[in-house]
């Protein structure tokens, strides 16, 4: 196509989907490359017009510049009617068809209008019940998240529904429990071994509350059941009475969300007729008699002492005893027996246990420092509890006094601190019978000042001012030493006691600007000390100043991930800078210095400077430019183009400077253009490849891409694969299709579905990017069976196609079609074909025709003046593109094609159409490459003059006399790094003989190798030297 001719419009920059907020202005753009056709914009499916103004839209405009291609919608104060669908299309025109856009949406966001309660406040509420608040959050869009508060609090939602253009959210009011009661514990007094049955209610509460079990302070329990209907929480407890448990103290605990601490009720435990009891503590004892006559007589013996305070009760013929006894520690351990004795039959009968009584430990002591004796802060000490006596032995815990502090264990280790400094730590001894005995230490601990604060009078420090610190060192044992100084003119000052205060007086100049006053608390016997600093910012007069050094100009540039520093200078009263000066961007240094390290493209923009005082600021801006290498990517991959039309390949990199001459595209290994887009017009099979474009601005390393470009083409409705069908061949049925989403594939042979169970089909699909291939193998063909024909249908969500295959038996191939040219010289053309079904084996072609006497190839072609016909093979035997050279200029030709296998060839091409090709005129060639070419001619010419006199020497030296004189004609071409030569040896009687070698064939073949044989001398001598001169 000539340059001045159009071509087939594009998309250069479709639009996108665009969120954005009402009352602001979107921009959907959209650009188009040769533009031909009239560019409007279709809003839900209505055309807004051409015009840049779009009359009836007065928000709604086109922007850009059309020369370059830019049809932008630019609409301005959003509004909910503009949120819905558009479309950018360029209509027909004489050169091109028309082209329509994605389909974007244009999404407007609304923010919330004021929220408001919808509930009945006017009737009172009641505690316990539950109520509905309801909260409108009106107009937004998307969905407003909404927290409902009670006073300062949080409340949890319990239902939130979003009904468009409003959300509701309801909450429920919160009230504590009621105290908790005991149920099924009508006395305290219960037996050893008595399972007790109890049950903890609580009533009431919003939520209902929760209930656990204590014994002791230990929990039992922590499982309730909830009662919706009679809004209670209900928890049962199982106990066994044993004799631990005399005294134990039971506790049932009710808690909500609201409730500022748990409710409780607690009852304690007395057991009956128990042989454990503490020291001085009464044993209540009961003894019963069977029935007897006469009744038995009761006896109480504590070890081998009778115990007469008895109480008795003849009951009938059953005597009961009953006895309080006050118990001491002397006897635990004794033996308590229960004697009934029978006057009349002097028979006895005993029943015994053993009296455990508890009492608390004897003695308690410690093994620790002395309490006059100091130690250091961080230093370990170890603290050892000792205690006798007691049953059972005492539990040893340690306490801080004062403090939360509690461990329960033999030894303590601290590390100390000052607050271990006459700090009084308890060891505890307790048992069963709830007393204690303790043992008690105090530690004196050496420390530093734990705190340094410095305080000023005066929160803005100006020049001439008399500045008083004041200086808090915090506790200390002992005393600390209090210095200041500062890094001018350091003082000295000693001072006593726990806690010291200081005091310190200057005279400001600017020369204490940015200076550190520093005061220190120092211990002599710890060789320790504490400090802190105050940072003096000393204010001078109204005077200011500017010198930005190193700069003269407010631009400047910096290659990513290098270091950028910009050094700012400035000048003011004395040597003390009076500004507060800070960057905008980047870190900032002492020296009011802007450095950046690691600069990405994220870090390019407009940087301040401010400097100001109570007088004004002053400020000062720089551009900063960020060089990157480029980052490239494919506008699309893979470009489908149909056989004839236009292709663009788009190239869009991200770099910083743009270049010219920063694209360059590269076709196989061949350099095809230097822009970032690709124009191929006319395009044919030959351009279909991959192709890489790359982007290099010098900064980093270039960055490339690859597109491939897929040239469409129509492809036959029929197709054939061809196998024996004697049972012992395997046939491959190939169906391929490409899509995108997921391409799936059926099968159907004859109409009928196939039915791949049978062994002998079996079907695998693969996956590869868009392109999907289904092969079913046929094995075992049966001329019978399989002779059919195989329907391919390829089906995704978008739509479907079908492809018919038919299987038949192996025969010669059929002929190519679409014969033509590709170029034309005045000593070449260039020939071109689609090759047809190959019948089963792999197939070679042939171009026939007429040869010239001036002519050095091999191709069979016919001239208009010559009644000779001739025939080469092209090569490589599978090319459908060839070129016929040493051709005549200016010269009318005419040629055809056809294809060959094992079992026959074909017809010629087209219904045996003739090609009819004229050569161009030839421009004439230098006198020098004349004279050279007349040498190699001449050489070549006295060469096969020898070959054919050698040959024929050889052949009757052979025997061989006669007819076997031979005409050769050889092509040679160079594929590659080789080269190739094919012959054919003609006899008078026309019979010939057709052979291809490549060079290094004939060089490393004796001249009794097949391959060489009969011909050794023409071989070596003649073609050998020819392929050399090609190589």
């Amino acid at each position: 196509m000539s340059p001045g001719m159009e071509a087939q419009q594009a998309f250069r920059f479709e639009p996108r989907n665009l969120t954005v907020r009402m009352g602001a202005t979107a921009v959907l753009r959209c650009e188009v490359l040769r533009a031909s056709g009239t560019v409007q914009w279709v809003k839900n499916g209505l055309l807004l017009g051409p015009q840049r103004s779009l009359p009836g839209f007065p928000r709604y405009s086109m922007i850009g510049n059309p020369k370059r291609g830019q049809y932008h919608l630019q609409i301005e104060k959003v509004q909910l009617e503009d949120d819905t669908f558009y479309e950018c299309q360029a209509g027909p025109s004489e050169t091109s068809k028309a082209i329509v856009s994605h389909t974007v949406r244009v999404t407007v966001l609304i923010p919330p209008s004021k929220p408001y309660f919808e509930a009945d406040m006017a009737t009172p509420w009641v505690a316990g019940k539950k109520y509905s608040i309801v909260c409108v959050a009106p107009d937004a869009k998307p969905e407003a998240e909404i927290t409902l508060y009670k006073g300062e609090s949080s409340l949890q939602l319990n239902h939130v529904v979003w009904r468009r253009p409003f959300i509701f959210v309801s909450g429920f009011l919160t009230v504590p429990p009621q105290p908790p009661v005991i149920v099924g514990l009508e006395r305290e007094e219960v037996k050893a071994g008595r399972v007790l049955v109890l049950e903890c209610v609580s009533h009431g509460g919003n939520p209902l509350a929760t209930l656990h079990w204590t014994k002791n302070g230990e929990v039992l329990s922590t499982i309730w059941e909830e009662d919706s209907v009679a809004l209670k929480s209900s928890s049962i407890l199982r106990l066994k009475i044993t004799p631990a448990d005399n005294q134990a103290e039971l506790c049932c605990e009710s808690i909500n969300l609201v409730s500022r601490s748990p409710l409780s009720v607690s009852r304690k435990i007395t057991l009956l007729g128990s042989l454990t009891a503490a020291e001085g503590q009464n044993l209540s004892l009961s003894c019963h008699a069977s029935s007897s006559n006469p009744p038995v007589l009761v006896r109480w013996w504590l070890g081998y002492k009778e115990l007469n305070d008895t109480v008795g009760d003849n009951g009938g013929m059953t005597t009961i005893s009953n006895m309080t006894h006050q118990v001491s520690r002397e006897e635990d351990g004794l033996k308590l027996t229960c004697e009934a004795f029978n006057r009349a039959t002097h028979f006895s009968k005993s029943q015994t246990g053993t009296l455990s009584v508890f009492y608390p430990p004897q003695k308690v002591w410690l093994e620790a420092p002395p309490q006059d004796v100091p130690l250091h802060s961080g230093n370990v000490v170890r603290l050892v509890c000792f205690s006798t006596g007691g049953n059972p032995t005492g539990t040893l815990t340690w306490f801080k006094v004062r403090l939360c502090y509690m461990h329960v264990s033999r030894e303590l280790i601290l590390v100390l601190t000052a607050s271990d400094n006459m700090a009084t730590y308890r060891c505890d001894a307790t048992n069963e019978t709830k007393k204690k005995i303790s043992a008690y230490t105090k530690l004196m601990v050496h420390f530093t000042a734990i705190s340094m604060k410095i305080t000023a009078k005066q929160d803005v420090l100006r020049r001439g001012q008399m500045l008083t610190l004041d200086c808090y060192a915090g506790s200390s044992n002992p005393r600390a030493s209090v210095s200041w100084r500062d890094e001018q003119a350091p003082r000295q000052a000693q001072f006593g006691g726990v806690s010291v205060h200081s005091s310190l007086a200057l005279n400001l100049s600017s020369q204490y600007h940015n200076q550190k006053v520093i005061c220190q608390a120092y211990s002599p016997v710890l060789s320790e000390g504490a400090n802190t600093f105050f940072q003096l910012n000393v204010l001078c007069e109204y005077r200011v100043n500017f010198w930005f050094l190193p700069f003269l100009f407010s631009a400047f540039s910096c290659n990513e991930y290098l270091i950028f520093h910009l050094c700012v200078c400035v000048r003011l009263c004395a040597r003390a800078s009076v500004f507060v000066c800070f960057c905008e961007a980047g870190e900032q240094h002492d020296d009011h210095s802007l450095e950046i390290k690691n600069v990405t493209r994220k870090d390019a923009g407009v940087y301040t400077v401010k400097c100001a005082n109570d007088e004004g600021v002053n400020q000062i801006s720089i551009m900063l430019t960020v060089h990157y290498a480029p980052g490239v990517r494919a506008e699309k991959d893979p470009v489908f183009v149909n056989l004839g039309e236009t292709a663009d390949l788009i190239c869009v990199a991200d770099a910083r400077p743009i270049i010219p001459d920063m694209f360059s595209w590269k076709w196989l290994e061949t350099q095809e253009d230097e822009s970032g887009l690709l124009t191929i017009h006319e395009v044919t099979r030959a351009h279909a490849g991959l192709y890489q474009c790359t982007a290099d601005n010098g900064i980093g390393l270039a960055a490339s891409v690859n597109m491939q470009l897929v040239v469409q083409c129509e492809r036959p409705q029929w197709r054939k694969v061809a196998s024996r069908g004697d049972g012992t061949t395997t046939a491959e049925v190939v169906c391929q299709a490409e899509g995108i989403p997921r391409v799936d594939f059926s099968w159907e042979k004859n109409g009928a579905r196939m039915d791949f169970a049978n062994p002998r089909y079996e079907e695998q699909t693969e996956r590869e990017g868009s392109f999907h291939t289904s092969t079913v193998r046929v094995v075992n063909v049966s001329a019978l069976l399989d002779y059919a024909v195989f329907s391919c249908t390829a089906r995704n969500s978008l739509g479907e196609d079908k492809l018919d295959i038919q299987l038949v038996s192996t025969s010669h191939p059929d002929p190519p079609s679409s014969f033509r040219k590709l170029a034309v010289t005045h000593d070449a053309v260039t020939l071109e074909w689609v090759p047809g079904f190959n019948g089963g084996r792999q197939q070679r072609f042939r171009i026939s025709g007429s040869v010239g006497l001036n002519s050095v190839v091999v191709d069979r072609y016919r001239g208009e003046e010559s009644l000779s016909f001739m025939y080469v093979d092209v090569f490589p035997p599978g090319a459908t593109i060839f070129t016929v050279t040493g051709l005549q200029p200016a010269s009318s030709y005419n040629f055809s094609v056809n294809a060959l296998n094992a079992i026959g060839e074909s017809s010629y091409a087209d219904n045996n159409a003739i090609l009819s090709i004229t050569t161009k005129g030839h421009s004439g060639l230098p006198a020098s490459l004349a004279v050279v070419l007349a040498v190699v001619f001449g050489v070549l010419l006295l060469l096969n003059s020898l070959g054919c006199f050698f040959g024929l020497r050889w052949k009757k030296s052979r025997g061989q006399t006669g007819n076997h004189n031979y005409l050769f004609i050889c092509g040679c071409e160079k594929v590659s790094s080789t080269a190739f030569c094919h012959c054919n040896a003609l006899n008078p009687q026309q019979n010939s003989k057709e052979i291809t070698l490549s060079h290094d064939a004939i060089v490393s073949s004796a001249s009794h190798s097949p391959l060489i044989s009969p011909y050794p001398t023409f071989y070596s001598s003649v073609l050998s030297p020819l392929l050399s001169l090609i190589l």
